[in-house]
């Protein structure tokens, strides 16, 4: 079996597959045999801007931050990945296009991962997994549809305190210069927020 030498990482996904989806025994460990172990570091990049996306990862363990380097070398955080998340630069990985973010851990980091010739697989012998990743995709499009309408209806201290509210150890897990551009502030601004000092109207 696949899962022989960590099978509390494989344990960990399929409980997160199976609140989604119901499988069979033999679904479970078709789809556990498809999945890759990997393990990277503080720093360690799991995808760089022009590369491929070659996998859907999920977070076993560990906190990795997606970002935007533009053309001036402004750096722009995009979204980050905690345990029981997935994370991928969607657009690459299906269209198998170069990359138009990167993705590098913040934690050592504990990954599952599926390529996309295992994905295919997958659709073609469990087609109860077309409705999984419909599933994380129409959830991953509401959160992105209320960031929005939040960047344009809420000042920057209430995307702050909605955001930490939301995610109460965001703040020990990622450092305020990137909560700062996930927000769309800058550092000092957040700085204020969070000493009490900023001015309520200013987004």
């Amino acid at each position: 079996m696949p899962f022989a030498d960590t099978p509390e990482l494989y344990r960990f996904i399929l409980t997160h597959v199976l609140k989604r989806i119901n499988l069979t025994a033999d679904e479970q460990a078709r789809f556990c045999s498809l999945l890759s172990v990997r393990k990277i570091l503080p720093r360690q990049y799991l995808v760089q801007q022009g590369d491929v996306c070659k996998y859907e990862s999920f977070v076993c363990e560990g906190f990795l931050r997606s970002f935007y380097v533009d053309d001036k070398g402004n750096d722009h955080t995009l979204h980050f990945a905690m345990e029981d998340w997935w994370i991928s630069d969607a657009t690459s990985f299906i269209k198998q296009v170069p990359a138009t973010r990167n993705i590098v851990a913040l934690e050592s980091s504990t990954l599952l991962q599926i390529d996309k010739a295992g994905l295919d697989v997958l659709y073609a012998e469990v087609p109860a997994f077309e409705r999984f990743w419909r599933i994380l995709n129409e959830n991953a499009c509401m959160a992105q549809d209320q960031r929005i309408l939040n960047a344009i209806s809420m000042t920057g201290a209430e995307r702050y305190e909605a955001l930490i509210k939301k995610y109460p150890t965001l703040e020990q897990r990622m450092p305020q210069k990137y909560i700062a551009s996930f927000l769309g502030i800058t550092p000092v601004f957040l700085s204020q927020i969070r000493k009490g000092n900023a001015k309520p109207d200013i987004k």
